[in-house]
């Protein structure tokens, strides 16, 4: 059996590919994932394509093995062993899958190691570092202490973001506040982070840490084994929550996740209340009423990003701590030729 490495880019090849997942039940393609993808091979025989698997960056994608060659297995390593040796020669050894719950064992066997369990998918990672190294760097609370947790992504660090931080920090001896590390954002990760420590930095009980590749952003969590009455916000939720509370809680001794309302996001809420179904009763959700404004309004990053477009210094200082400000402020012009930027993808 041969291996070719497939090029999506080119009409013809894409087709096929396309058309063989879909025999084999893979049946959504949405561009945001299809453009990830750095590597595709395709295993042939004869003029047809007996398997497939795909790499974007530490995940592996597109996996299909046809009917004829599934049961045994063999094709399955080959598939996996091949995407692994890729990913090494690309310096990556650290690498995740997501999958159906019927496939877990099969990536179970060949390495895997199982992070979360839901009825609809399961995410899976193998290599070094793992969960274990990251979750032993984080330091550990002390005996007895009532520890609470915050994720959050802080584009930028607002007034709202405070008001939540300061409000777990009174209730509890140590709070371990995850800013998501993925750059999906206006602002990089490293600006976020800065802000969210300067913002912070006087609250001594509160302990940022980056999520690494743990705490997902939506955007990595892959749609297109799932079937098209299933609902992706709530799936994605479902995984995020169940990965926090198999692998952190326990951990860190948390007991308690604090999370802010969003009456404009549809998605947020959707997320808050898959978190308060399954978090309970290990863990406490404590959901806070966003902060208003002077006007009345609530305060959140989506109205700051609008405020710096429009250059709106009023709305800054009315939505922002000091430091994010006047980090803001002196970079506006920066900020709104990348927004410019995004608006032109």
């Amino acid at each position: 059996m041969e291996i070719q490495t497939l090029n999506l880019k080119i009409k013809r090849h894409y087709q096929k590919w396309r058309h063989f997942l879909e025999v084999n039940g893979i049946q959504h393609f949405e561009p945001s994932e299809v453009d990830q993808i750095e590597q595709t091979f395709v295993w042939i025989e004869g003029q047809e394509i007996a398997a497939t698997g795909s790499l974007a960056g530490k995940v592996l994608k597109y996996i299909a093995v046809d009917r004829r060659y599934a049961a045994e297995g063999a094709l399955f390593n080959q598939v996996i062993s091949q995407l692994m040796q890729a990913a090494a020669t690309n310096g990556q050894y650290h690498l995740f899958v997501f999958t159906k719950p019927q496939y877990q064992a099969s990536f179970e066997y060949v390495g895997f190691h199982t992070l979360a369990a839901t009825n609809d998918g399961v995410i899976l990672e193998t290599g070094t570092p793992d969960i274990n190294s990251f979750i032993q760097a984080i330091p550990k609370p002390k005996a007895h202490q009532q520890v609470a947790a915050i994720v959050m992504n802080a584009n930028p660090f607002t007034l709202g973001h405070r008001a939540l931080v300061e409000a777990a920090s009174r209730e509890n001896d140590l709070v371990y506040l995850f800013i998501v590390q993925a750059e999906r954002s206006l602002f990089t990760f490293q600006e976020r982070w800065q802000l969210v420590k300067e913002g912070v930095a006087d609250l001594t009980n509160v302990k940022p840490v980056a999520s690494g590749d743990y705490l997902i952003s939506a955007a990595t969590f892959p749609a297109y084994f799932l079937k098209d009455d299933q609902d992706l916000g709530t799936y994605q939720a479902a995984l995020d929550i169940t990965l926090f509370k198999n692998q952190f809680v326990p951990a860190l001794q948390i007991k308690r996740r604090y999370v802010g309302t969003e009456p404009l996001s549809k998605t947020t809420n959707s997320y808050n209340k898959v978190m308060k179904q399954l978090l309970p009763p290990e863990v406490e959700v404590v959901e806070m009423a966003r902060k208003l404004d002077q006007t009345g309004q609530p305060i959140s990053a989506t109205r700051v990003r609008q405020a710096i477009a429009t250059g709106d210094q009023q709305s800054l200082q009315a939505l922002l701590p000091t430091s994010s400000y006047n980090y803001i402020k002196e970079h506006l012009a920066t900020l709104q030729e990348r927004m410019l930027k995004i608006g032109r993808k």
